[in-house]
């Protein structure tokens, strides 16, 4: 049992301390107001979209903005709140300032999915964030210069595909990831954001671009001078990998072509290997290339000179 005198102190402290944080909260104007006071939220919250929508009506767009944002804020139950968001993130793009209006229809997107004005402001942020995306690439962003660096692109996109991530929008803007990600010459990260797209969504219609551009970035990466084998075999892998599942598609001829690449470069590299050892003195292991490229090949250059080597071998 607790004595009473305690139990007297602990609830006066209890009284103290909950005095402190309302009293600490009521002045802040981020703060919004709690589910069981919407009642009043409704009426101050609406009289405030109005004073917001009559600086809007006047043409002050500024005051405009700033007070629909603290509407959407502190009166997110108020009826007018999802209207106040939307509106003061359309007002933000219109003066330019991509960045606070992208994060006005995030914020919107977070607080009233249920809205009718859900896919309209999704898209507004997918073509803003596919604008940054471009601007990135082009050095020019709704035409201006761009400042956004490849990182905050990238989150701005990752934002928009999260929103609807089994959507068309989520794997488009997916896709855009690894273009920009390759355009800046990262191919880790380009393939890792391609594979994610074809693991995610395989049945979307980017998916078989995100898959045969494994490929390519990969033959990109091997080209700059990382050409080790085990960087041509994946991309080989990727090239069938694509053909296998997604037969039919616009870049299958490019696919096999890249993969006929593949194969003559694998071809001079087995004769190089092959020409060190008869250099070297060491024909029985030249033989063994020699032989390799003349049943991989069938016929061409590498074939016929490689025949004429085993002839000179005896065989």
């Amino acid at each position: 049992m607790i004595p009473h005198m305690t139990r007297r102190l602990i609830f006066s402290a209890s009284i103290a301390l909950s005095s402190i944080f309302i009293a600490s909260c009521g002045s802040d104007s981020d703060v919004p107001m709690l589910a069981g006071n919407t009642g009043g939220a409704t009426v101050e919250g609406e009289a405030l979209y109005q004073k917001g929508k009559q600086a809007d009506d006047s043409g002050d767009s500024k005051r405009a903005a700033k007070l629909y944002d603290e509407v959407a804020t502190r009166y997110p139950f108020a009826p007018s709140a999802a209207q106040a968001r939307y509106r003061q993130a359309q007002i933000l793009e219109q003066q330019g300032n991509i960045q606070k209006a992208f994060e006005a229809y995030d914020k919107f997107l977070s607080q009233f999915p249920g809205s009718s004005l859900y896919t309209t402001a999704l898209n507004r942020q997918a073509a803003m964030a596919q604008s940054a995306a471009d601007g990135d690439v082009k050095s020019s962003f709704l035409g201006m210069k761009t400042k956004l660096s490849l990182e905050k692109t990238v989150e701005m996109l990752g934002k928009v595909r999260d929103h609807a991530p089994k959507s068309a929008t989520a794997s488009r803007v997916q896709l855009t990831i690894g273009r920009l990600y390759q355009s800046k010459k990262k191919p880790q990260e380009a393939i890792a954001a391609y594979r994610k797209l074809v693991a995610d969504q395989p049945q979307s219609s980017d998916a078989p671009e995100a898959l045969y551009l494994v490929g390519v970035t990969m033959i990109e990466d091997a080209e700059r001078g990382n050409q080790n084998q085990g960087n041509v075999d994946r991309a080989r892998e990727a090239f069938s990998d694509y053909l296998l599942q997604y037969p039919g598609h616009a870049r299958n001829a490019d696919a096999r072509r890249m993969l006929s690449n593949l194969s003559g470069t694998d071809l001079q590299r087995s004769f190089d290997v092959a020409e060190f050892y008869m250099k070297t003195g060491k024909s029985e292991s030249a033989k063994v290339y020699y032989r390799d490229i003349v049943k991989r090949s069938g016929s061409g250059k590498l074939h016929d000179a490689a025949r004429a080597r085993l002839k000179e071998l005896g065989e």
